[in-house]
């Protein structure tokens, strides 16, 4: 649990939060993962927030994208000034209310945040993995979360939110375990990456591969990482999650600290300029060879062939829960018609769903941003589905 001490003067925070590990799969009862492999031990970082009440029917588990981690809300210490990356979203009166949930975070295998990942020591060498580190799939990711879940002695869990990538976990959770979920809110995601999708990623990619510091992912002893193409890799990522509006919005074609065009290949515009720092931002905080399992995983996912035999229908036929589906109207990465394939798909099994198009100008990203409708649509959502699953 969460140690509630007020961080800020509104009270809506969570407050002081702990990572914590748990460790799991310990030879020889390792995890088989899709590619056959089977693996461990394995070790995920997870943080709480509220409380499981004595029914445990209660649990709310909050699924990440691709560079996020187990630090969804609060703060680590009294230092830190920047919160949880869902902070606007998780605590007290907000969407997910913790005085009424008991709210649980991973960071998922293969990330670099805590869990174990291509930067983790392999016992067997006592080197890191890199490249020896297996290809790890979304339904893996899940299938390690299950065993948290199971640690943490949550039976049923009465919701699974996520966006992205995030989002694409709520689905595999919601197939896979369709008796462990009772409602399901998949934000800005999909069912499986579109050409244009998988392209962007593997140009990311690309970028890190190409980059001679990335030696073949065995950089994590000769102090010199592949930077520049992760880097590169971060700046295309980026790009995705915008949208033309708000990039005319935030930069148009502003130059940047100048009057006149350098004439040189310094960063003229404001654009430039926010792209490379937020290239060197990242390299700071993140791992390249987790950037590349990890898009790999998403480009691999596809509920549709690993669930339905290539119907989306057959895939969710599986499924039990309710669904609250969103979209965003500026997000390119995954447009609406993509959520809206979706909910056809559920609405012919039966299912119970909801779903909004809300209208957003920050494309992808648009989930993690303030707003009010979405907050006011998960809140209701929730409480909804706490009454019912209460009778």
């Amino acid at each position: 649990m969460s140690e509630y001490i007020e961080h800020d003067a509104d009270g809506n925070s969570v407050g002081i939060v702990e990572k914590k590990l748990f460790t799991f799969a310990a030879p020889p009862d390792r995890l088989t993962l899709d590619s056959g492999v089977k693996f461990g031990p394995i070790t995920l970082a997870y943080e709480t927030y509220g409380t499981l009440n004595k029914e445990k029917d209660n649990a709310v588990l909050i699924l990440h994208a691709l560079t996020g981690d187990a630090h969804t809300a609060g703060y680590h210490s009294n230092d830190d000034d920047k919160p949880g990356w869902w902070d606007i979203m998780v605590g007290p009166q907000k969407g997910v209310d913790t005085d009424k949930y008991f709210v649980v975070c991973s960071n998922i295998l293969g990330s670099c945040m805590g869990s174990t990942g291509p930067s983790s020591i392999d016992p067997g060498t006592k080197k890191p993995y890199g490249m020896n580190f297996p290809v790890v799939t979304i339904s893996d990711m899940v299938r390690a979360q299950r065993q948290l879940m199971d640690h943490l002695g949550i039976e049923k869990l009465l919701s699974v939110i996520g966006g992205s990538i995030g989002g694409m976990q709520v689905l595999e959770w919601c197939v896979q375990y369709p008796d462990m979920v009772f409602s399901a809110i998949p934000l800005a995601t999909t069912t499986r990456h579109s050409a244009l999708a998988i392209a962007f990623n593997e140009v990311a990619r690309q970028a890190i591969l190409a980059d001679p510091n990335w030696k073949k992912g065995d950089y994590y002893d000769n102090g010199r990482k592949p930077d520049l193409g992760l880097a590169v890799a971060r700046m295309i990522g980026h790009i995705t999650y915008l949208s033309d509006e708000s990039m005319r919005f935030k930069f148009g074609r502003r130059l940047q600290d100048r009057s006149d065009f350098s004439f040189n290949f310094d960063a003229d515009f404001q654009v430039e300029s926010y792209l490379r720092y937020q290239g060197k931002k990242f390299v700071d905080r993140f791992d390249a060879n987790s950037f590349l399992y990890i898009t790999k995983a998403a480009d691999y996912f596809d509920l549709e062939r690993q669930h339905g035999a290539g119907s989306a229908v057959e895939a969710f036929s599986k499924a039990k829960a309710k669904f609250l589906v969103a979209s965003f109207t500026s997000d390119w990465l995954y447009p609406t018609y993509q959520s809206r394939s979706m909910v056809k798909a559920m609405k012919k099994c039966g299912l119970d769903v909801s779903f909004c198009e809300i209208e957003a100008q920050w494309g992808h990203d648009a989930f993690l941003l303030p707003s009010a409708r979405l907050s006011a649509l998960i809140s209701g959502f929730l409480d909804g589905a706490h009454r019912e699953i209460r009778k």
